[in-house]
């Protein structure tokens, strides 16, 4: 270990190197460039091996960090892609668009004035080099079940579940409203953070291992709740949720404004050459325009960042709190204002101004008073400090909550939350509906993609424990 480790004291940290502001705001394209075999060794080789290490122990997955950065530094990368993917099914994904400032690297026991290791990018080098050199390969199970199962949702956490499951055996049928795989991580996830080409050869990946994908598949319209669990053993909700949180308020109906998820699968369509009319009518294309973001998380700042990319005139985000509150990664906010994202700290929405089309967003600033029952500091208005915000176009990025889904099922016996989430046991992840599970944001809310992986799999391994407990029990029968 003392040849390969601990040289946290004599290498400094250093990142993949990040292009150019001024370049990478012209295209859509990863920000971030690869790493190079000797620089991957190295920054693995400043992990200092500890006896508790929180990295893993703040990562949801668990995941034996310290194990695959000593295996990079050895060169034994083969190894290391062994022991990343033994607890993650997307380490590229996670390596990429993981908040590991708030998770892992943000809790590295190194020094801060010897700064953390750099977990995500040597995950992601780490997976990027087993796909190149072929080390990553199809799921092919010791043995075929007989039993089905089947997953709504082609989202990270259900295509966990879904390979899981496979691995086991199961035939596995994945439906999905869209028509390709992978859910925000396709429509909702900037090209500049997470290129598209990387999810879609894991979709490719998992067709090759036996996993079937019904796409453009509504339930509730090309089948009900009812007519699949007629069909599979089992059935694993994993829909996410998609539907924005609004704000009202004067002049908040007026064309111009929209929601963030609208606008960011507009330009992602777009880039993957799909044919969008809104977007080709300029509805939600920023090019030219005043943009106004209203929203502080990672979807704010996707929507920011695509609308430099777009051309915009001018971009702010609008953020009732002050920066050391934001939600969003630090890191993303860090990359907006290189990019010319203007921030506008401690306001928030009043009205919109406008006859037929928004022109502008009335702003208050906000002033930080006591913490509220939450543990944050509430935020209060100060009273005439108003101000006018130019704005072509307004994008809300308030978050997310979960649909109806016993209405768009068709199953009004399914049990939701107060909060609208589909209701589980906790210890089985089973709804009211027998053989009928849930996982991820439907469950647990709006969330990042590392948690639903970790959901995805924790429902797999109870819904294998349901079904051969059924096959169990109908062979004593």
């Amino acid at each position: 270990m003392a040849e390969h480790m601990l040289k946290f004291v004599s290498v400094p940290q250093s990142t993949p190197e990040k292009r150019q502001a001024n370049e990478r705001r012209v295209d859509f394209d990863e920000i971030y460039r690869d790493f190079a075999t000797q620089q991957a060794a190295e920054q693995a080789s400043r992990c200092s091996q500890c006896g508790v290490p929180f990295c893993s122990v703040h990562c949801p997955l668990g995941n034996n960090i310290p194990d695959w950065l000593k295996l990079t530094a050895e060169g034994r990368l083969e190894e290391a892609y062994e022991v990343s993917s033994a607890t993650n099914n997307f380490p590229e994904i996670c390596g990429r668009i993981c908040p590991q400032d708030r998770l892992c690297e943000g809790n590295c026991v190194i020094e801060k004035g010897f700064e953390s290791v750099t977990i995500g990018a040597v995950e992601r080098y780490i997976t990027d080099t087993a796909f190149e050199k072929g080390w990553v390969q199809p799921i092919r199970p010791r043995r075929e079940l007989a039993q089905s199962i089947g997953i709504i949702g082609a989202g990270p956490g259900g295509l966990a579940a879904a390979e899981q499951l496979r691995r086991l055996g199961y035939q596995v049928t994945v439906y999905d409203r869209y028509d390709r795989v992978g859910g925000l991580l396709i429509y909702g996830i900037p090209n500049f953070k997470l290129e598209k080409e990387i999810v879609l050869r894991r979709w490719k990946l998992l067709e090759e291992g036996g996993i079937r994908f019904r796409l453009n598949f509504s339930i509730g319209i090309d089948a009900t709740l009812a007519e699949l669990r007629a069909q599979h053993d089992a059935i694993l909700i994993a829909t996410g949720v998609y539907k924005p949180r609004d704000i009202g308020g004067p002049g908040s109906g007026l064309a111009g404004i929209v929601p963030a998820l609208d606008y960011l699968i507009a330009s992602n369509r777009d880039n993957l050459g799909d044919i969008v009319p809104e977007f080709a009518s300029g509805a939600l294309d920023a090019r030219g325009k005043n943009v106004v973001v209203i929203g502080g998380g990672d979807t704010a700042m996707d929507c920011v960042r695509t609308a430099t990319r777009q051309g915009a005139k001018s971009v702010k985000c609008l953020y009732r709190r002050d920066q050391a509150n934001m939600p969003g990664s630090m890191r993303e906010v860090k990359n907006a204002q290189e990019e010319g994202v203007e921030f506008v700290w401690l306001s928030a929405p009043e009205a919109f101004l406008g006859d037929d089309h928004v022109t502008a967003v009335r702003a208050v600033r906000m002033h930080l008073g006591l913490q509220d029952a939450s543990g944050r500091q509430a935020v209060e208005p100060i009273e005439g400090s108003h101000f006018n915000l130019p704005a072509d176009l307004a994008i809300k990025a308030l978050g997310f909550d979960p649909e109806d889904l016993p209405g768009l099922f068709g199953e009004p016996e399914l049990k939701v939350s107060r909060w609208g989430t589909v209701a589980v046991d906790p210890k089985n992840f089973m709804t009211n509906l027998q053989g009928v599970f849930a996982a991820g944001d439907i469950v647990r809310g709006a969330s990042l993609v590392v948690w639903a992986i970790k959901d995805g799999r924790d429902a797999a391994a109870k819904m294998h424990q349901y079904v051969q407990q059924a096959a169990v029990a109908a062979a004593a029968e």
